[in-house]
């Protein structure tokens, strides 16, 4: 990693050439911040390459939903991922597919019973009845709200049987005392939703079929939208 943003090879690393290969790991500009700030012991905006090596452990811990903190640097953690394909180091939108998912297979025998008993309605879910399950955990509100926001993936207002398990999933963690992070890391999107080369934050595709109703793949009218995350609330 360090060539791509040490073009100069002087052995240290700018804020702003940093900024602009970090932003390639789909973190947030508050988290990113925040391991800039860990990173950068001596507060001069220039990493050496033993701090720029420590930054990217840190996107590492982000992307697979650990804490962004020193305490995390030990823990065991695949390489960071970074959407270039200009090398071939670094993981495109199509290798990320073959990740293993997350959702041990046991898990989501569990899940799907629980899915089942909810009496969902041509496979989906709606808020309302998600919401009692959510809340029985009693994890704080703004926790299930962004559970609410990671699991519903394709942002229909609505969970199908896999982001119902991501959703259980993200719970037991909390449960756990494991922070639920602030984007879905890769190996937690379900692979029937993943897609080659997908473009972040594209809409889903209206099926050409006229009755949409049929297909939570449709886009929902905006009303739904605007209701949708009753647990911010």
């Amino acid at each position: 990693f360090l060539p791509q943003v040490d073009s100069a090879n002087a052995g240290r690393v700018l804020a702003s050439d940093a900024a602009v290969f970090l932003k390639k790991s789909g973190l947030t500009d508050l988290v990113l911040g925040k391991i800039w700030d860990l990173a950068d012991t001596d507060g001069k905006g220039i990493l050496n390459k033993q701090e720029f090596f420590v930054a990217l452990r840190l996107v590492a811990c982000a992307q697979n939903g650990l804490d962004v903190s020193l305490n995390s640097l030990n823990l065991p953690v695949p390489p960071p991922r970074f959407t270039d394909t200009s090398s071939p180091l670094l993981l495109s939108g199509t290798a990320s597919s073959d990740l293993p998912w997350a959702v041990k297979l046991e898990d989501k025998v569990k899940y799907d019973a629980i899915f089942d008993s909810l009496n969902p309605v041509n496979g989906l879910l709606s808020g309302d009845k998600v919401k009692p399950v959510l809340l029985n955990s009693k994890l704080p509100v703004d926790i299930l709200g962004r559970v609410w926001e990671l699991s519903d993936i394709d942002r229909d207002g609505m969970l199908d049987r896999d982001e119902f398990a991501v959703a259980m999933f993200l719970v037991y963690c909390a449960l756990e005392k494991e922070p639920v992070p602030m984007s879905l890391p890769a190996a937690l999107v379900p692979p029937s939703k993943r897609k080659p080369l997908s473009v972040p934050g594209a809409m889903p595709l209206i099926p050409s079929s006229t009755s949409t109703k049929e297909s939570h793949q449709s886009l929902p009218p905006v009303g739904i939208l605007a209701a949708k995350t009753p647990l911010t609330q």
